[in-house]
C-alpha cells in the first residue's frame, strides 16, 4: 500500500463502521492573480539604509552601462539594463525581512532544541539556503513543503482563506494553485516572514497578508451586508496545536519552553504516543473552531496531529448534521444523502506527519458540494 521510495505518499486504509470518512483523492482548476499590500513598521527603520544604498548601486550600475554602449544605442539598451538591476532590488528592499529573526546556515548556529528541525530545512523550504526565514514556532510548525503543495493541489480554488498561515509554507503552496490568498496570522514579525519567503518564491503578489486573529476576522466576514462579501471558497485551517508537545496528549503550559517538552516525532512510533484531542487545539476547541468555519464555506480543510481521534474527527459532522435535523434542514435521517469526511494521511518517506480532514466538496465524490 506504501513505497518507502516515495517521499511523500498519500496512505489510505478502511475505518471503522461508525466513522462516516471516506479516504480518497481529488482536484480542481484555476490560475493565479492577485495583490496584497502589508509593510511592517518594525521593518521601516532597518530597511532605509539599504534602500537608500541600493538606489545608489542602481544609478551607478546604469551609468557604467550608458556610458559603455554607443550614443546611437542609448534608448535601445538602457532601459533594459536598468530593469535587470533593478527588479531583485526593489523585491527584497520591499520585502525582505531579514535581521528579525537569526538566520541559520550551519548546525552549529543552532540552539540545541532546534537541531532535529534544522536537519530538514530543505524539507519545509526547498529554497532555504536562497535567504527563507522561520521564527522558532514557525521551525516546529511549518508544513513540508511537499506536503503543503499535496494539499494545495487538493484546494484547488478562486479565493482560499489561510487561517493560521504562520511563515507561509502554506500559503505558498496555495498561491501556486488558486488564483487568490488571504493569509492571516497575529504576529507581525511571523506574517513578515511569510512575506518574505512567499517573495523568494515569486508569489507575494498573489497572497493578502493581513494582520488579524481568526476568530475576529471571521466574525466580521459573517456580519457584514451579504452585498458587499466577497466569496470564500475554501478555508485552510492549521491551528495550533500545544507546541511539540502535542504528541503527549497534553500542550504547552505557560513559563515551559519548547526544548523542555518537546518530543522527538522522528524516534518514538506513533503506537506510543496517546490520542490528541480537540479540545487542546488553540485558541478554541477544535469543534467550536470547525462550526465557525463552516459559516463562511463548507469546503474546509483541517490540518491535524498525526494522532488525532479519529471519533472526535467523525463527530465534527455528526454534529453538525443532528443539528440540521432538529432545523428540519434534513441530515441523512430524512432519505437525503449524509455528507462524509476524507482523511488523508501526510506521510514523508517512512515517517507519519500529519492528517489532512477534507469536508464539503473538497472530498472525492462530493464536488456536487462545492
Amino acid at each position: 500500500m506504501k513505497s518507502k521510495s516515495n517521499e511523500l505518499e498519500s496512505f489510505r486504509t478502511p475505518l471503522p463502521v461508525w466513522s462516516s470518512i471516506y479516504l480518497l483523492m481529488g482536484k480542481r482548476g484555476s490560475n493565479l492573480t492577485g495583490l496584497s499590500r502589508y509593510v511592517l513598521d518594525a521593518l521601516k527603520q532597518s530597511q532605509a539604509k539599504d534602500t537608500s544604498e541600493n538606489e545608489t548601486a542602481i544609478r551607478d550600475n546604469a551609468t557604467v552601462h550608458a556610458g559603455s554602449a554607443p550614443k546611437q544605442h542609448n534608448n535601445e539598451q538602457r532601459p533594459t539594463k536598468r530593469r535587470r538591476t533593478e527588479l531583485p532590488v526593489t523585491k527584497r528592499s520591499k520585502y525582505d525581512a531579514t535581521g528579525l529573526v537569526p538566520r541559520y546556515r550551519n548546525a552549529l548556529q543552532v540552539p540545541d532544541h532546534l537541531q532535529k528541525y534544522f536537519s530538514q530545512r530543505k524539507r519545509y523550504f526547498s529554497l532555504y539556503d536562497e535567504g527563507c526565514l522561520l521564527d522558532e514556532e514557525g521551525w516546529y510548525s511549518i508544513t513540508p513543503e511537499r506536503v503543503a503543495d499535496q494539499i494545495a493541489e487538493r484546494c484547488r480554488c478562486d479565493t482560499i482563506l489561510d487561517a493560521f498561515c504562520g511563515v507561509g509554507g502554506n500559503a505558498i503552496a496555495f498561491a501556486k494553485t488558486c488564483e487568490r490568498v488571504i493569509a492571516l496570522d497575529t504576529n507581525p514579525t511571523r506574517l513578515a516572514l511569510a512575506r518574505h519567503n512567499a517573495a523568494l518564491y515569486g508569489v507575494a503578489d498573489r497572497i493578502e497578508f493581513i494582520l488579524t486573529d481568526y476568530l475576529s476576522f471571521a466574525q466580521s466576514y459573517l456580519n457584514l451586508p451579504s452585498k458587499s462579501i466577497r466569496k470564500i471558497d475554501v478555508v485552510f485551517l492549521s491551528p495550533p496545536w500545544g507546541g511539540p508537545s502535542y504528541l503527549s496528549g497534553s500542550t504547552v503550559e505557560a513559563g515551559e519552553t519548547v526544548a523542555k517538552v518537546a518530543i522527538d516525532d522522528d524516534v518514538i512510533p506513533i503506537e506510543a504516543h496517546p490520542e490528541y484531542s480537540l479540545a487542546n487545539i488553540q485558541p478554541i476547541h477544535g469543534a467550536k473552531l470547525f462550526e465557525l468555519t463552516r459559516r463562511i464555506s463548507h469546503n474546509v480543510a483541517f490540518f491535524l496531529p498525526r494522532n488525532s481521534k479519529l471519533e472526535e474527527i467523525c463527530a465534527l459532522l455528526q454534529d453538525e448534521q443532528s443539528k440540521d435535523v432538529t432545523a428540519g434542514k434534513g441530515g441523512g435521517s430524512d432519505g437525503t444523502e449524509s455528507e462524509m469526511v476524507e482523511v488523508e494521511e501526510e506521510w514523508m518517506g517512512s515517517k507519519l506527519k500529519a492528517l489532512t480532514c477534507y469536508f464539503g466538496g473538497l472530498v472525492v465524490g462530493q464536488e456536487h458540494l462545492f
